[in-house]
């Protein structure tokens, strides 16, 4: 018995493990800074790991982005995202990838044709497929050899060229798509506000370039040598991730910091060379924070790339072991603009590098997560103002993710869990980032601290590596808090916060005292229940308190009473307005602080924004 049942568990760590090595690269490329080409040529490994034969291969090219004005993306952000916006009357700040030749287990040659699995434009050019001469069965792996030449755009969209030969290189190659178990291929095309999703395996990457270029890549620099003429190749080994970043420039600064086992390299532009010791304990506070409330960091490398200020679109981005961060040039301390942007990119080692979740589909499950959890780091680490403090006047990263929700003109225009590149117009910020990470705060409130981080560190080892849906996280919070709280599911709470469209807004009304005692309704001014705690206070000075689940109702007591307050912790983090959570019997002086409150929400808005 324990034979079967130590075989078992061999069996069930070997498929894991294979599990993890899906879509494997060997890739040599070669840079023309002059140009802003690649050259390069890669093989990939790739098993089929669904339950049916397939008889096609679908490919990413998302550098056809912005090979002109006609891809989906280009119509979708209209030259524009971020803030930085591509100069479309100059033919050289265009990007494009093109396939030369694919080659199937080293001797029939693959013809590829784009598609458009998404929408009707036909122009698109984000989405090549393959069909095989034969099926592929579902345990067996095949090989594929591609010639390929790609054109890097102008800094957009967090890849390509910058002047004073600064380079980002993010989707650079061409990525095989996500088979999912059913057989049918999750590959869509690059839209607007999409970003990625693929199988984890190990890259093997050399990189040919001109000597005097310092590069920075994904997972470990294993090699750095001169080869003919005046340049060199750089070798990069990455195990266990889903993709390959890498950044290059003449200019950069490289400081090394070891960390409980990682190498950390800041990689800086000379103006910011004074920026290291920030950059740095920035991240080893997210990693400590990271470790101790959700689950070890199990890479031994962490790159941090300080964009040029020309080439400042390629910050605030994620890759596995490998984040791009970004200061604003000439801000002061009292603003922690690197410090957010530094632990917002780490965290994303987590929720995107980890567990992965489909980011076309999903994009709450990497963004929201992230954006919830750089609120606890950063007000833990900064309480005294953990996004800025001017003067005194302090703005914190978790209020201001809430009122970004809170502030919407239309709260109830989607759900969050929509296809992301189907969020209505200018939706997609709040719905993929702060409406979610305001979800994930209420649910903290309402299961409590150490049950918010059990459920979070499950998660996490329990589905890294794996690709987890909404369904998961759903089932993993109602295991833990069917165990450890009161209540037996949460489903109620995900349908309306995540599923639905539901919208809170709770009011304290009509208090009113008369000789035979006070009264006050409650009332439900929108259609989300979540249970709150009212506490009453009496004119002898005592309080009650008392469990209300939204419903509208006319409360009485046989005491006068002076307040009435609807969720005094403000543990309901989903409540959009808090201003009519409370009511006196008596006038308080709250007009200063009233449109002292709006004008702090006003600029936690316009932070939020940029």
């Amino acid at each position: 018995m324990l034979r079967l049942v130590l075989l078992l568990l061999f069996l069930g760590f070997q498929a894991w493990s294979q599990n993890r090595k899906i879509a494997n690269y060997t890739i040599e490329v070669s840079l023309d800074p002059a140009g802003k080409m690649l050259q390069g040529k890669q093989r990939l490994t790739w098993t089929n790991t669904s339950t049916v034969a397939v008889n096609e291969l679908r490919f990413h090219t998302y550098l056809n982005a912005f090979k002109d004005t006609e891809s989906t993306f280009m119509k979708g952000s209209g030259g524009m995202l971020r803030n930085d916006r591509l100069n479309t009357s100059v033919p050289g700040h265009f990007g494009y990838i093109k396939i030369n030749r694919t080659l199937l287990n080293g001797s029939t040659v693959l013809t590829g044709k784009y598609i458009q699995p998404d929408n009707l434009n036909d122009k698109d050019q984000t989405v090549m497929l393959f069909g095989l001469p034969s099926p592929v069965q579902p345990g067996e792996t095949l090989t594929l050899d591609m010639d390929f030449t790609a054109r890097l755009p102008r800094i957009f969209a967090r890849t390509g060229w910058a002047a004073d030969d600064y380079f980002f290189a993010g989707q650079w190659f061409p990525k095989i798509g996500v088979l999912e178990k059913s057989g049918t291929w999750n590959c869509h095309q690059f839209h607007a506000n999409t970003e990625f999703f693929s199988d984890f395996g190990e890259y093997r990457v050399n990189i040919t370039l001109p000597r005097r270029f310092t590069v920075a890549g994904t997972g470990s620099k294993i090699a750095e040598n001169p080869v003919k003429g005046d340049k060199k190749v750089v070798s990069f080994r990455a195990e266990d991730v889903h993709d390959f970043a890498w950044a290059a420039s003449p200019h950069f600064i490289e400081v090394t910091q070891p960390y409980r086992g990682i190498t950390l390299r800041a990689y800086l532009q000379p103006e910011h060379k004074n920026k290291a010791a920030r950059y740095f304990d920035a991240v080893t506070k997210a990693i400590d924070y990271m470790e101790k409330h959700v689950g070890r960091y199990p890479y031994k490398t962490l790159s941090l790339i300080d964009p040029s200020k020309d080439g400042s679109g390629s910050g605030g981005m994620e890759y596995p072991t490998l984040i791009s961060c970004g200061a604003t040039w000439g801000a002061g301390t009292w603003v922690k603009d690197q410090e957010v942007v530094t632990i917002h990119e780490f965290v994303h080692q987590y929720f995107q590098g980890m567990l992965a979740s489909n980011e076309f589909e999903d994009s709450w499950m990497d963004e929201g997560f992230t954006q919830y959890m750089e609120g606890r780091i950063m007000d833990f680490a900064y309480p005294k103002g953990s996004l800025f403090n001017f003067l005194g006047f302090t703005v914190n990263d978790a209020a201001a993710s809430r009122w970004n929700y809170v502030s919407m003109k239309y709260p109830a225009i989607t759900a969050i869990r929509t296809d992301t590149w189907k969020y209505p117009g200018g939706t997609y910020p709040v719905m993929s980032y702060t409406k979610p990470a305001t979800v994930l705060q209420t649910l903290q409130n309402l299961v409590g601290d150490e049950v918010m981080d059990e459920i979070l560190q499950t998660y996490f080892e329990r589905f890294k590596f794996r690709h987890p849906v909404p369904r998961d996280f759903f089932d993993t919070a109602n295991e833990i808090a069917r165990r450890k709280t009161r209540f037996k599911d949460l489903d109620w709470f995900f349908e309306q916060t995540i599923l639905g469209t539901e919208v809170c807004d709770y009011a304290v009304q009509h208090l009113e005292n008369t000789t035979r005692g006070g009264s006050f309704r409650l009332v439900n001014l929108g259609d989300m229940h979540i249970p709150v705690t009212v506490r009453v206070t009496f004119s002898n000075g005592r309080h009650t308190g008392f469990r209300w689940e939204g419903k509208t109702g006319d409360y009485r007591y046989p005491e006068n009473i002076t307040a009435v307050e609807i969720d005094p912790g403000n543990a309901n983090r989903m409540d959009i307005n808090l201003l009519n959570n409370s009511l006196s019997a008596e006038p308080q002086r709250l007009f200063s602080f009233k449109y002292a409150a709006k004008m702090l929400f006003w600029i936690q808005n316009v932070l939020q924004m940029a």
